[in-house]
């Protein structure tokens, strides 16, 4: 299919991005990798009077250490971040689910702030960006904010983002000492997550003094397992661990559609939380 016609700008820095994208108004759409929003126009699904072209902006790109933190640039291809050795080193969920993205054609061409601002809760990311409790810069003509990970996702395919900023970069804390594992389940290959977990587990002691779990798919953004990560502080045997990912699809509310119930959906969580917080842990 043939997409609307649209205005096309391409900035060469940050700054004229934003000109751009403010001069545009709410018609004006970012495009980043491309990977979901060109389907949607050829589709005629969207139709952005103005689209906002950030693949010359090279401020946008790139990983690097800052206050114990590692800043990814928004434009950091999924093949980039699954590649870097900060990546990982101190973030190795990120890269471990990066890999499961798709497939090499789409990882060398979407990317991380793309993925996230697209704010699919079936995607593989944003469900791991929660779980390291990351933090998502935004830049706007009001100038530079942070916001976490928690507050960025908003509902279905809507994000903390005003429309006239644009995400700069991805904060993720370093977590060099914890155990980690993502799981997914999905019929195809290549296919979106029936349900993802992302598991994040430190332990002291033989026990597991924190743990993270972030699910994909199992509403209308991702969410955290609150309840199962507070059942499994202190889980120090597979048993313990089987309890408490017994509470991981407490208070979510997955949907309907064809490729599951919300029972089943539900069943995925707790079976996948298990597998991937006993390996995270290093019980399985």
């Amino acid at each position: 299919m043939i997409p609307p016609a649209f205005e096309y700008a391409r900035p060469r820095s940050v700054d004229e991005a934003v000109r751009a994208l403010a001069e545009g108004g709410e018609d004006a759409k970012v495009l980043a990798g491309g990977q979901s929003l060109l389907p949607l126009l050829r589709m005629r699904l969207a139709f952005p009077e103005l689209l906002v072209d950030l693949g010359r902006v090279p401020e946008l790109r790139g990983v690097r250490e800052d206050d114990g933190t590692l800043a990814i640039g928004a434009m950091t291809t999924h093949h980039q971040v699954l590649h870097d050795p900060l990546v990982r080193r101190h973030a190795g969920v990120l890269a471990a689910a990066t890999a499961t993205v798709a497939d090499p054609a789409v990882r060398h061409r979407g990317t991380l702030g793309g993925s996230l601002a697209h704010a699919d809760p079936a995607g593989d990311l944003p469900a791991v960006v929660l779980a390291l409790d990351a933090e998502l810069v935004a830049v706007g003509p009001r100038g530079r904010r942070a916001i976490p990970a928690r507050e960025f996702f908003v509902d279905y395919l809507q994000t903390a983002l005003a429309p006239d900023e644009i995400l700069l970069e991805v904060r993720v804390p370093k977590t060099d000492g914890w155990g980690f594992k993502y799981e997914k389940f999905h019929r195809v290959a290549q296919a979106w997550p029936i349900v993802g977990v992302a598991a994040l587990v430190r332990r002291d002691d033989g026990r597991i003094a924190e743990a993270r779990v972030g699910l994909s798919n199992m509403g209308t953004t991702p969410l955290r397992a609150a309840t199962a990560e507070e059942a499994l502080s202190g889980a120090s045997d597979p048993d313990a661990v089987a309890r408490a990912a017994d509470e991981a699809a407490e208070g979510t509310r997955p949907a309907q559609d064809t490729s599951g119930s919300p029972e089943y959906r539900a069943h995925l969580a707790r079976v996948l939380t298990k597998r991937a917080v006993l390996a995270a842990a290093g019980m399985g």
